[in-house]
């Protein structure tokens, strides 16, 4: 499970450039979707098609019902999906391109084939997301290779935690609730998902009363059972695709991801909503 997280660790950051760099919101914006939001909500969710509200806000997680409503079935209006896709990959790969420079292109070449090898034997069943985005097209260029297998990759391991959130018995703003306790930032989750205080500090009262949260907020030992439990579930089933991959082609691939996703960790901020650790 070590190197479940592990190349989780390397390979989310190259996904995240969608979502932190500004020549993905330039993209986003000359396709026609303006405002940070838009350009979020219709790039993730443009593998379904024109889809509406509902599917991305259970498939999302965590976002509040209006937030989505906002943005969804509005961003079709002003981009089509076919359009958004096509924006979206443009901008993660000319946020890469421009990065990349010092890694030798061979590298990046071999790693996106062996990332795509591990993308290809992700297990789909019950994973909407994941599903959605293994049916696009794969792209002929390397950089844009390793881009969609790291966003395959992402959202197979998303749905997973997902399902074991709910199986959990945690709703959305719960799920925020008990993360801030757990050291992350409220204003950059509350913010980010469309939360009001009220709304927050209801689900908050919940989690005390089911045992979770001290009434100051700090959690209690049944809440730090349970992120442990919840983080090694999520690993489980992130498993699939690097047990098929197999030792040898993974910790190659590892090695071959490092200088990458430390060039690419440059668009992150500090704080962000992802989660990410600390790099080693």
């Amino acid at each position: 499970m070590d190197r479940v997280r592990r190349m989780w660790a390397l390979f989310e950051p190259v996904h995240a450039v969608t979502y932190f760099a500004p020549q993905a919101r330039a993209r986003y914006e000359a396709a026609g979707l303006r405002g940070y939001w838009r350009g979020y909500f219709a790039g993730r969710a443009a593998a379904f098609g024109p889809v509406g509200p509902g599917p991305v806000h259970a498939t999302f997680f965590g976002f509040h019902p209006a937030m989505v409503r906002r943005a969804l079935p509005d961003v079709w209006s002003r981009a089509t999906p076919a359009d958004t896709l096509t924006a979206r990959l443009d901008g993660a790969r000319a946020a890469l391109d421009d990065v990349l420079g010092s890694v030798p292109a061979a590298d990046v070449a071999q790693a996106a084939e062996l990332l795509r090898a591990a993308a290809e034997r992700a297990d789909l069943a019950g994973r909407a997301l994941a599903a959605a985005h293994a049916d696009l097209p794969w792209p002929d260029d390397p950089v844009g290779v390793l881009w969609r297998a790291a966003t395959l990759l992402r959202e197979h391991r998303g749905d997973g935690h997902v399902a074991v959130l709910v199986h959990a018995g945690l709703d959305g703003v719960e799920s925020l609730v008990w993360r801030t306790a757990m050291g992350s930032d409220r204003q950059v989750l509350q913010s980010n998902r469309g939360w009001s205080d009220d709304e927050w500090d209801a689900a908050a009262a919940r989690l005390v009363e089911r045992g979770w949260l001290e009434p100051d907020g700090r959690p209690t030992v049944a809440a730090l059972t349970a992120r442990d439990d919840i983080e090694r579930r999520t690993d489980e089933l992130a498993v699939a695709p690097w047990r098929a991959l197999g030792e040898p082609d993974t910790e190659r691939l590892a090695a071959l991801l490092h200088p990458i996703t430390t060039a690419a960790r440059v668009y992150l901020p500090p704080i962000n909503p992802i989660g990410l650790p600390t790099p080693s």
